[in-house]
């Protein structure tokens, strides 16, 4: 599912899109002016539009999209308490609201919860054998129609071995492209992650190449 955010808060937007990158496929605009370059050339999911941001407001866009028969589902973000901006929003075809502060995991249920009301198929599906699936936005799996939740780890990993298919991959550039320095795993923990792949997607799909790493076929 495809995301554009609108947020002129610095800090709010860096976290936001940090976060969200994790499951969704953002684009960020700091101002109206930036949607509509961006929607010109891009087709949007979801909109998640704040309020207070400089020069016309998340409001007054959402009416004008409306306007040009714009339907895109939207989120409006505000720090207003006043419940009339809450009516206003609805009224102007927002269908969802969320009130600052807020934690990341409501704004993330809030998109899964979009995703739901309008049946927004996610694009990336990625098929690893005849009823195995993967979708790493969403991090999960799709096993014989039965989905299977994986950890951060697990999904960055099996999305670098799609992404670099039948070529040995060794443990060091598994650190290097998955933690952080701050966090280097033991080759008894990368072992552990590619034993719960293993269990879920079939143990032939990743090999073992002895005293060199692992390849994903």
């Amino acid at each position: 599912m495809k995301i554009l955010l609108m947020e002129d808060d610095a800090v709010l937007s860096d976290i936001l899109v940090d976060y969200l990158s994790e499951f969704w496929d953002i684009d960020y605009a700091f101002s109206s002016h930036d949607v509509y370059e961006k929607i010109e050339s891009c087709k949007y999911d979801l909109f998640i539009f704040d309020i207070n941001v400089t020069g016309k407001n998340g409001l007054d866009l959402l009416r004008e999209l409306r306007e040009y028969h714009n339907t895109t589902p939207t989120i409006i973000i505000t720090a207003y308490s006043d419940t009339s901006y809450l009516k206003k929003a609805f009224e102007l075809g927002a269908h969802d609201f969320i009130k600052k502060p807020f934690e990341l995991e409501e704004i993330n249920a809030r998109i899964q919860n979009t995703q739901k009301i309008f049946n927004i198929e996610n694009d990336d599906k990625i098929q690893i054998s005849q009823d195995i699936f993967f979708l790493p936005q969403l991090r999960e799996v799709l096993k014989q129609d039965k989905k299977i939740s994986l950890s951060t780890k697990d999904s960055a990993i099996l999305n670098y071995f799609i992404a670099k298919k039948k070529r040995v991959i060794t443990n060091e550039e598994l650190i290097q492209n998955i933690w952080n320095f701050n966090s280097i795993p033991s080759d008894a923990t990368i072992r552990s992650h590619i034993r719960t792949l293993r269990e879920i997607i079939g143990k032939d799909r990743i090999q073992t190449i002895r005293s060199h790493g692992y390849k994903y076929e």
